[in-house]
């Protein structure tokens, strides 16, 4: 019976002392007070009464969110800075005994850090020169940890807040800035309106004097071929009269008409002459030599008037 309460006793204390630690961390082990190993992920046994596990760190990477920390700049503009860090544990043993609370030293690692590299820059520097200030903490954290076994990864500055005063003038001065962009580029805007238009009038205008030359030149070539026309119909009439007058004489000649036909041809033309709005006639000098044809004109014009009263 004894002897099964002691095993049983046994194993309780073995069970107690078995230890699995988990991934991404890692456990300080003393014995009898002093560092003795550190255990990474895994199954391990500590010895009773000698060994202590001394603390349990995390692996991980860590972000530290540091309240906000007045600093002063160059020109003496004293600002509320925060920061974030970003830092992960590669040394367990350093990280257990190298600092008393390490997140701490490192909030005032920061804020002392941040003063003097503030205290550098101007106002507006520091407001346009986040990255600069970033890599110099960053550099300057990351020595200064490494005997706390600590790796900083990245250094960010949240926020940058000036005094309200600031705040109001740079929010004046960009208004104005918008303003200002804003005008040079409606005037751009307007300039390059104005040569488009004018650029738009000059081509109207040429095009308008290309087709002012084309229409007159087309009009010209018309009036020429209008004047050729007309002068070919005329010279076309006056050589069809020229034909038929000549015709009329050849047919005349070759008929070899006798010399009282051809005074009465004249009397039949001095007639339609007589009938006209003309109120003189004059009578060419062969046919006043005809005193013989006298009655011949006479007999005519009566029987001329006798037609008339018939019709």
């Amino acid at each position: 019976m004894f002897i099964l309460i002691l095993i049983i006793i046994i194993a309780i204390i073995l069970l107690a002392n078995i230890k699995i630690v988990p991934q991404a961390r890692a456990y300080v082990v003393e014995r009898l007070g002093a560092y003795y190993v550190t255990w990474s992920t895994g199954l391990h046994i500590t010895i009773p009464i000698l060994d202590r596990i001394a603390k349990k760190i995390s692996l991980k990477e860590q972000v530290a969110d540091f309240p906000p920390q007045p600093v002063i700049t160059k020109d003496n503009v004293t600002m509320q800075i925060d920061t974030v860090i970003y830092l992960q544990v590669t040394d367990p043993k350093l990280y257990c005994y190298g600092v008393d609370n390490p997140i701490k030293a490192i909030e005032n690692l920061t804020a002392t850090t941040l003063r003097n590299i503030i205290g550098e820059l101007e106002l507006d520097q520091t407001l346009t020169s986040r990255d600069i200030i970033n890599s110099k903490m960053r550099v300057i954290l990351d020595e200064a940890t490494d005997a706390w076994g600590i790796k900083i990864n990245r250094v960010e500055l949240k926020n940058i807040m000036p005094p309200k005063e600031i705040q109001d003038s740079m929010e004046k001065q960009m208004k104005a800035e918008r303003e200002r962009r804003e005008k040079i580029l409606q005037a751009e805007g307007e300039k390059r309106s104005a040569v488009l238009v004018a650029e738009g009038e000059k081509e109207a205008a040429i095009l308008r004097a290309e087709a002012n030359k084309e229409a007159a030149i087309l009009k010209a070539e018309a009036d020429k071929e209008a004047a050729i026309r007309r002068a070919e119909g005329e010279a076309e009439a006056i050589l069809k009269v020229q034909n038929a007058t000549a015709e009329g004489l050849k047919m005349l000649n070759a008929a070899s008409p006798e010399a009282n036909v051809i005074a009465i041809k004249s009397l039949e033309a001095l007639q339609k002459m007589s009938d006209g709005k003309a109120t003189k006639i004059i009578i060419p000098s062969e046919i006043q030599g005809m005193a013989g044809l006298a009655t011949s004109f006479k007999e005519l014009i009566k029987e001329d008037k006798e037609e008339k009263e018939n019709k």
